[in-house]
């Protein structure tokens, strides 16, 4: 069992065919018994690359709600949700100041730090952030985060 924190870019692969897709769903399983956390944002992320892939016709209407209902019961049932509280949103304001991150990444980020955060203080195995966004993915390393991006898989 290994734990991971899934970014939007690289769980919106889980649901939607593109490249890294089949590593992906390979990788949270259920029957593997990985640990899966997400931040809160992530719904509004993800429904927003449902949505745009809808507009540019890859996605029909009926397999955006199929995916929409697919994505809510995962979160359901498989996810751990990190809430954007105050503490997450101080470390993703010193994220903001200190590299050129938006907004949603910085939380991602901070939410992924978080966590790894409180693995660290109870000696748990490390944590994995899983993004396909390679810029996202730098500043993760520079901040000592371990990283896979799904694109390379």
């Amino acid at each position: 069992m290994s734990i991971y924190f899934l970014d939007s870019s690289a769980l919106t692969k889980r649901y939607v065919t593109e490249t890294g897709s089949d590593w992906i769903r390979a990788l949270v399983a259920p029957e593997t018994d990985h640990r899966l956390i997400i931040a809160r944002i992530t719904w509004v992320e993800v429904l927003s690359a449902f949505a745009r892939r809808q507009r540019e016709g890859v996605l029909t209407p009926k397999e955006m709600q199929r995916v929409i209902q697919l994505f809510r019961y995962d979160l359901n049932l498989q996810y751990r949700v990190i809430e954007l509280d105050s503490h997450t949103a101080q470390i993703a304001g010193t994220l903001i100041v200190n590299y050129p991150l938006k907004a949603y990444d910085a939380v991602q980020l901070a939410s992924a730090l978080q966590v790894e955060e409180e693995l660290t203080y109870i000696s748990a195995q490390p944590l994995t952030f899983l993004v396909a966004d390679t810029h996202l993915a730098t500043i993760a390393q520079a901040e000592g985060v371990r990283t896979d991006n799904p694109n390379l898989h």
